[in-house]
């Protein structure tokens, strides 16, 4: 790579970032492809194949070195939901309205994929992208490549190579025989088209067509059905559709990023790629190995059951009942992937456990409530396990729980047993023989007058809490263990030994089963005793609330932890500090404020939202109270309107009394006043008009009001007089 020539030096060279389009940024396979490439150093695939090359520029002492400059891809895309925020891993997000704005996005990109596995919806846009490109390529300043990322549904219906052998395997040099699943035709067409409009100008158009086995890893997608119903444990085994036989082509997501990088990189000269990993494994042994999540055990059901479930998608359905046998040979020999689940999800069943776990956000949720008899732990814990969707465990149930698991073991024949045993050899629970158990379980029993020894208690409660549910959700202690004895046999692990300097050490705990949140209720001895005094004697009666029972477990509590070494203590120990909480201020019976207390310091739950039953539950119940509401509010409104209209009736009524009386008093008021003007028009005004109208009827003049004025008007003579003087 050194340049010829006396130079002392040499220019850096510099690989470009590459401008890489993905759609739909925000679906499964897109969100983990776009991560992928985002953190990709654009030529990072063909490293391996220099590294001799490399290792001898790096020896010859002669050679000048060169800087190389290395860029990485920069990730742009749409989204399906235009509300949601852009990813922290792409660089733009692009909107448009017309094709003619995508095409400008298209046209600054160097490398376009396509992923129409999760959404159909793109067939039309992906065929309408490739065509414009191809149209558009003599313009092109550089070389694009185009990837239409399918689904091998596309191969559904493909007879088999060998007539003979139907599980000889079919590999990229069948692809023109494919035949498609009938709902995945329009994916058939894409992939020819694609295929053919890379076949013009190969220097400036590339297309390849990359038929991807069923994806999963990461928060899964097709298979996330079977990773959440293991997860919840809310069943005793997990559905198989039909009988499980079908084989499923397979690849983990990050799998199918390299190939896809390796393809952008090595630019094959072929246009057709399968990408799948080397396993062969059928739905049943799929689903058995994601069972053990939860139950470790699976149940057929017939197929049809599955077009029934909400959370399984007509292409989800599909993709779990294909049956095909494929080989992957091209990527395998040409391309350089390192890989995350080479062997498939069989072998790989634990490392995508946590990937699951991880990527959704699924960390159990540890607690441990302590305190006085009375105090409110039963209570707190019941509304803690309720709100986050955790296990409630108690002595009680625990022990009858295993005691009813060791009679039901114990009466199973020999063959089962042993099955039963293999399946738990994972986490170690297998208790030998359970008659044998369960004899010594019962003769403590009835040698302790009912009571069992803290060995058994700890080891049954310590077989609870490494069960799959407790381990998954999580769970909250209640009312074990009381002592720093019993505290340190559950949680405590074996020593390792000590190394120099070890004086500091922690103790050792086994940290999958120890509470990571240590709540201490604290009250006094008289508000404990008042609160049982207030107590109902039906509440009482029968229960450790009789007051010779409860004084008896107060001192029995108080003397066990006010030695050096209590419960508390060893928490303290392991650096888990408890967190102390009075509750003597607390008049509520329900304890709520504790609860809102607890949960404003340990978070939000870490599982999933309420499932499907409990949401049409809760959705039922929220329209049943919208209802009711309604209903009140429109009976609310009658009767103000009829309030109402009552109300104006009578203001009404009231005005129009006032009015009357008004107009009365008025009409009082002017005949009073115009008593004086009447008495005097009466006597002097009367008369005179009486007279005028008399002698008008007799003389007749022409103009009557003229002759009034004149004869009868006071003032008429004086003007008569001055008018003859002038």
């Amino acid at each position: 790579m050194a340049g010829d020539g006396d130079e002392s030096s040499v220019l850096p060279e510099k690989i470009r970032s590459k401008r890489i389009f993905i759609n739909y940024l925000d679906s499964f396979v897109a969100r983990y492809v776009g991560k992928y490439f985002s953190n990709a150093v654009v030529g990072s695939s063909l490293e391996d194949q220099h590294e001799d090359e490399e290792q001898n520029e790096e020896e010859a002492t002669s050679a000048k070195s060169v800087q190389v400059v290395k860029g990485k891809y920069q990730v742009v895309g749409t989204l399906k939901n235009p509300e949601e925020k852009k990813p922290d891993f792409a660089f733009e997000v692009f909107t448009y309205d017309t094709h003619d704005q995508l095409f400008e996005y298209l046209q600054e990109c160097d490398i376009i994929i396509y992923n129409i596995t999760e959404a159909s919806e793109q067939i039309d846009e992906a065929s309408w992208a490739v065509s414009a490109l191809h149209s558009d390529l003599e313009n092109f300043e550089s070389p694009k490549i185009f990837i239409l990322l399918s689904t091998i549904m596309t191969w559904a219906q493909t007879k088999p190579v060998d007539p003979e052998d139907p599980e000889a395997a079919f590999t990229e040099d069948d692809y023109r025989k494919r035949k498609s699943h009938t709902n995945f035709k329009d994916h058939l067409s894409l992939e020819k088209l694609v295929v053919k409009n890379g076949k013009t100008k190969k220097k400036k158009f590339t297309t390849y067509v990359v038929a991807s086995g069923v994806v999963y890893g990461m928060d899964e997608s097709v298979f996330h059905f079977f990773f959440k119903e293991a997860w919840l444990g809310l069943n005793p085994t997990i559905p198989c559709f039909g009988d499980g036989k079908n084989v499923i082509p397979t690849i983990h997501v990050n799998d199918l990023a390299s190939v896809l990088q390796n393809i952008t990189e090595h630019k094959p000269k072929t246009y057709y790629i399968l990408a799948l990993d080397d396993s062969k494994h059928t739905l049943k042994e799929i689903v058995k190995a994601i069972s053990k999540l939860g139950p470790g055990k699976i149940l057929h059901v017939p197929k049809e059951d599955g077009l029934l479930n909400n959370e399984l998608t007509q292409s989800d359905f599909d993709h779990l009942l294909v049956n095909l046998t494929m080989e992957a040979f091209f990527i395998k020999e040409n391309f350089n992937i390192h890989w995350v689940a080479e062997s498939g999800i069989v072998e790989n069943i634990q490392t995508l456990f946590k990937e699951f776990k991880q990527s959704r956000g699924l960390m159990p949720l540890k607690i441990a409530i302590f305190g006085p008899p009375a105090v409110g732990k039963t209570s707190v814990a019941e509304k803690l396990a309720k709100h986050y969707k955790l296990h409630h465990i108690k002595i009680k149930d625990v022990i009858n729980e295993a005691i009813a698991d060791l009679e039901l073991r114990s009466t199973l024949p020999d063959s089962e047993e042993v099955e039963e045993a293999e399946e738990e050899d994972d986490e170690g629970e297998v208790d030998g023989d359970p008659q044998e158990l369960l004899d010594q379980v019962r003769e403590n029993m009835g040698q302790s007058s009912g009571r069992l020894d803290d060995m058994y208690i700890v080891r049954f409660i310590k077989k609870k809490l490494l069960s799959m549910p407790c381990q998954n959700q999580g769970f909250i202690l209640d009312g074990f263990p009381k002592t720093y004895l019993q505290t340190k046999d559950l949680f405590g692990a074996e020593e390792e030994e000590e190394e120099e300097g070890g004086m500091n050490k922690l103790p050792q705990y086994d940290k999958a089963i120890t509470p990571e949140h240590v709540f201490a209720l604290d009250v006094s001895d008289e508000f404990l005793k008042q609160r049982i005094l207030n107590l109902p004697e039906s509440v009482v009666i029968g229960t450790h609330y009789t007051q010779e029972r409860f004084l008896r477990h107060l001192a029995q509590y108080r003397e066990q932890n006010t030695e050096d070494e209590t419960l508390l203590n060893y928490f303290d120990e392991i650096e888990i500090h408890p967190t102390h909480i009075d509750v003597s201020h607390d008049n509520d019976a329900k304890n709520m404020p504790v609860v809102q207390q607890i949960i404003q310091m340990v978070g939000k739950a870490k599982n999933y939202g309420p499932t499907a039953e409990e949401q049409k539950e809760l959705q039922r119940k929220e329209a049943d109270e919208r209802l009711v509401r309604e209903t009140a509010e429109r009976v609310e409104q009658e009767r103000r309107e009829a309030e109402e209209t009552a109300e104006k009736l009578a203001r009404w009524e009231e005005w129009n009394k006032r009015l009357e009386e008004v107009k009365k008093q008025e009409q009082e008021f002017l005949e009073a006043h115009s008593i004086p003007l009447r008495n005097y028009l009466m006597q002097h005004v009367m008369p005179t008009l009486t007279q005028g109208l008399i002698e008008c009827c007799k003389v007749r003049p022409d103009d009557p009001v003229d002759f009034l004025v004149r004869t009868f008007h006071p003032l008429c003579p004086i003007i008569n007089q001055k008018n003859k003087s002038i």
